[in-house]
């Protein structure tokens, strides 16, 4: 009768312990869901470290060899939204107003090298005219324009995200 009746009490409790589920997610997999998304950063732990003289010098090799179609500030053509008569899209803005930082550095530096996007716009490949170097270099004048809630949700969600 005692085997029984505790059975029947650790039965009761286990059903009505597994039955219980939280209305909200639990802190823990609330704070993997934020690290996934990138929400534990805060705003003050991204910091740019850009060196001043490698924006400097991004800003005069973008001068040099992107402002012909970008503009001298990467502000792009003011109608880059609109397709051209050939169908494909105007230079957009790099200055954080368009959506180049809607891709990681490593897409951007291959859309520079190999030109492109592929059917969409009519950007030349500098593969074999800019150097590796130079393109780092111009990226981090790129990026160094872009607002900072602009460079946070880039870091956090583009450039950051878990592979």
């Amino acid at each position: 009768m005692f085997t029984k009746a505790a059975t029947i009490f650790i039965s009761l409790f286990l059903i009505a312990a597994c039955s219980e589920q939280p209305d909200t997610p639990t802190t823990n997999s609330s704070s993997v869901l934020d690290r996934i998304l990138g929400r534990d950063i805060a705003p003050e732990q991204i910091k740019r470290s850009f060196d001043p003289s490698q924006i400097a010098h991004g800003q005069m090799l973008f001068q040099k060899n992107c402002a012909v179609c970008h503009g001298q500030n990467a502000e792009g053509t003011s109608d880059w939204r609109t397709p051209l008569e050939n169908g494909r899209y105007p230079p957009p803005p790099l200055n954080g107003t368009a959506h180049a930082w809607h891709h990681t550095t490593e897409e951007l530096k291959r859309f520079i090298l190999n030109g492109g996007p592929p059917g969409e716009g009519r950007m030349p490949g500098w593969e074999g005219i800019l150097t590796d170097q130079e393109i780092d270099t111009i990226l981090i004048w790129i990026k160094s324009l872009w607002p900072d809630e602009v460079y946070q949700g880039w870091y956090t969600r583009i450039e950051n995200r878990p592979k």
